[in-house]
């Protein structure tokens, strides 16, 4: 985790003065398009493409970086939200349980403990993706990219659990 969190420090300093081109756009179009949660899987990084497309020095290991960065805060922030429902989603069928089961550990705590289990995997799945880099400049994009589709997964997992 220490190298992962090194990794991306060092990206997010020179990106700051990158004049990236940015938008959500992309994913969000990609998302409200996609029927299935595979084509959905598919928006994954669909934002941070065009951001490169866009963005003179983009397809550069900064300008990867920042872009990657900005779509894996759009992922991030869609988890969070996911979470939160399925989180009130859960806490609502454990309140409707029979009082004989009241004891046993409920829904809200399965999720709890799964999204837990969760964040490690991540980490030591896009540590094994920058493993692959051998520390050559596309470490950076590779782990970010790695951190977007992670990211992009668990939020899309967790989609229908909050409804």
């Amino acid at each position: 985790m220490i190298r992962l969190t090194a990794v991306l420090a060092l990206l997010a300093a020179p990106v700051m003065a990158q004049d990236l081109q940015y938008t959500d756009r992309g994913t969000q179009t990609c998302l409200e398009a996609a029927e299935s949660y595979g084509a959905k899987i598919d928006c994954a990084g669909a934002s941070a493409g065009q951001c490169m497309d866009d963005t003179p020095g983009g397809h550069s290991t900064v300008g990867m970086g920042g872009c990657l960065d900005q779509e894996l805060a759009f992922w991030d922030d869609l988890l969070n939200n996911h979470y939160k429902a399925a989180m009130t989603q859960a806490k609502n069928l454990d309140a409707d349980r029979p009082a004989s089961m009241k004891d046993l550990p409920g829904a809200a705590i399965a999720l709890r403990d799964m999204q837990r289990a969760w964040i490690p995997f991540r980490d030591k799945a896009c540590a094994y993706e920058a493993s692959l880099w051998a520390g050559g400049t596309g470490q950076g994009p590779a782990t970010l990219s790695c951190l977007v589709q992670q990211t992009a997964r668990q939020a899309l997992t967790l989609e229908p659990w909050g409804r």
